[in-house]
């Protein structure tokens, strides 16, 4: 009878835990699930005319000119001055920037900096620059850097107790090859972020941008339609 007793108070003190959990979560950040089996998920840069996006709401703009509707969205990597991408960029299928395997100083360069990529059939991936090979089955593929995990190991690089606090957005990739999204509300530390794709399940997860950062998502009342981007990723559906 003690021992059924301790076990139903060890559930109840998990899962309180477990809610709590999420609740913090929610309360830091945007978070969105989707799986590219099923979700129709794309990355922008221009529009029909050729002309740079920059925004999430002409990215939702152009979206429903094709008469679909734009479910999640947020800044896919960083960019050039020029809002041209900051290293690998594949659009259907098409090389529009060439990987960048150079040296440097910012974000971008914290090794080890790492891509983004969907395949023809809507897999996903994350890697490390280092380890990508190119094929012909990559749709879509977007560089950016540092990683935040590796093998479910956060970056060494990051410090827990670290003061560089900003808006963060990144990527992570669970098992079961669905992805999450997530952009802090608040400025957080890398460390911060990368523990969130951890505690999320992920096994690699790529930071993509800092304190420009934009998302949105309606269903949870959250709209940005804002910003001044290169590359976005957007999530849609048919009307």
């Amino acid at each position: 009878m003690k021992t059924t007793i301790l076990f139903y108070l060890s559930l109840l003190v998990f899962f309180t835990l477990g809610c709590k959990e999420k609740i913090r979560n929610e309360d830091q950040f945007i978070l969105f699930q989707a799986s590219p089996g099923k979700g129709n998920i794309k990355l922008y840069w221009k529009n029909n005319r050729h002309e740079i996006l920059r925004s999430i709401g002409q990215l939702k703009k152009e979206v429903e000119s094709q008469h679909e509707k734009l479910q999640f969205a947020m800044n896919g990597g960083m960019f050039e001055p020029d809002n041209s991408p900051k290293g690998l960029y594949i659009e259907n299928f098409k090389i529009l920037k060439s990987i960048d395997t150079l040296q440097g100083s910012g974000n971008f360069y914290l090794p080890p900096n790492g891509i983004f990529y969907l395949t023809q059939n809507n897999q996903a991936g994350i890697v490390e620059t280092k380890k990508y090979t190119q094929s012909p089955e990559i749709k879509y593929a977007t560089q950016s850097g540092p990683m935040l995990l590796m093998d479910g190991k956060i970056n060494p690089a990051f410090q827990k107790d670290s003061k560089n606090l900003n808006i963060r957005n990144g990527v992570g990739i669970l098992s079961n090859g669905d992805l999450i999204f997530a952009m802090s509300k608040k400025e957080v530390s890398f460390y911060k972020l990368a523990q969130l794709f951890k505690e999320a399940g992920c096994k690699n997860a790529l930071y993509l941008d800092g304190y420009v950062s934009r998302a949105y998502l309606p269903e949870k009342n959250w709209i940005q339609s804002d910003g001044n981007f290169g590359v976005m990723i957007g999530i849609t559906e048919v009307k």
